[in-house]
């Protein structure tokens, strides 16, 4: 086998990825006849094709697959050696390749504009979906960090606890459970109660809440969706449980409220891990230390931002 250039495995991870010979090019910044180009040089390369036309498409030939499975790897080990040798001329630089489950996605962005702010050649690759998923992503090692509610049984991970997670019951400013000074699990229970998906962060929590309480979990909606819970919330269709991270915009536009409930907000653990089969880069490494000091700060500044907007919020409605 003839020698390939990073730029010819490149073109066919892209190839591969997106099945298209025009949408890999249009990733790459690149002309079509560039990628194509690249392609068959690789194939001259491997004496073997590589790909094969499928309708408007492009699939891989077997050997495709392999050789898209060593690319990968290639191309990845290349960025850690850069990475690494980055670092040991004392700068931080690389790709941040960090996966959160959906309802982390309003916990996060403070911290990576707080951490590449101070190393602007870190870039940012966030992966945003369910735990699931999110544990999918690392056990493929396509993501280096993974932040949610509780490490995974099924991988071996290092995992730190950084920041307390609050969750509560909230409503609509209209819905008549607001009208009374305390609320119970036994009023919840009585209305429309949409949750997450069962094995969510919130979903575990709101179960073990009812548990404890010996109260039965009526369960109204189920859904995937912090976004379709909320507005489902806004309208006045039920009661929710969610994150407060995950509800501060409709706080601060007066469009749901926390119900007065002494078990509520409720408090878990947020977690950043890592495989522990395979060391992580530096970048990763970093940002995971950076995390781990300043994630508890990070949270305080934006709950007491919150508090500090309801407060005053409740002060204006109560003097018209």
């Amino acid at each position: 086998m003839n020698h390939a250039s990073f730029k010819q495995l490149e073109a066919l991870l892209l190839v591969s990825r997106h099945e298209s010979v025009s949408r890999a090019a249009d990733a790459l910044h690149v002309t079509q006849p560039a990628v194509s180009l690249q392609l068959r040089m690789l194939e001259e390369a491997a004496g073997t094709p590589l790909t094969r036309k499928s309708g408007r498409g492009i699939q891989l030939t077997a050997a495709g697959e392999v050789m898209v499975d060593f690319a990968d790897r290639i191309l990845r080990l290349w960025e850690e050696a850069t990475d690494e040798v980055a670092a040991l001329k004392g700068v931080i630089s690389g790709t941040l390749r960090i996966g959160a489950v959906t309802t982390a996605e309003y916990l996060l962005p403070p911290m990576l504009v707080q951490f590449t702010t101070e190393r602007p050649d870190v870039r940012i690759k966030l992966q945003v979906g369910s735990r699931p998923e999110i544990i999918s992503l690392l056990s493929r090692h396509e993501i280096d960090l993974a932040i949610m509610g509780t490490p995974p049984r099924e991988l071996r991970t290092n995992a730190a606890v950084f920041a307390k997670h609050p969750m509560a019951f909230i409503a609509s400013p209209d819905h008549p459970l607001m009208k009374l000074k305390r609320v119970s699990l036994a009023h919840i229970m009585e209305a429309n109660l949409l949750v997450r998906e069962r094995g969510s962060g919130t979903r575990t929590a709101v179960e073990r809440l009812f548990k404890e309480a010996s109260y039965p979990l009526r369960i109204g909606s189920e859904m995937s969706s912090n976004e379709a819970i909320k507005r489902m919330v806004v309208a006045g269709l039920g009661v929710a449980f969610l994150s407060v991270h995950a509800c501060t915009l409709e706080f601060e536009a007066g469009l749901a409220c926390m119900l007065p409930m002494t078990e509520s907000p409720v408090e878990a653990d947020w977690y950043v891990m890592h495989l522990t089969d395979k060391p992580i880069p530096t970048v990763a490494a970093a940002f995971q230390d950076f995390v781990i000091e300043n994630g508890q700060a990070v949270v305080r500044q934006q709950l007491e931002a919150f508090h500090r907007d309801a407060t005053r919020r409740n002060r204006t409605r109560k003097a018209r």
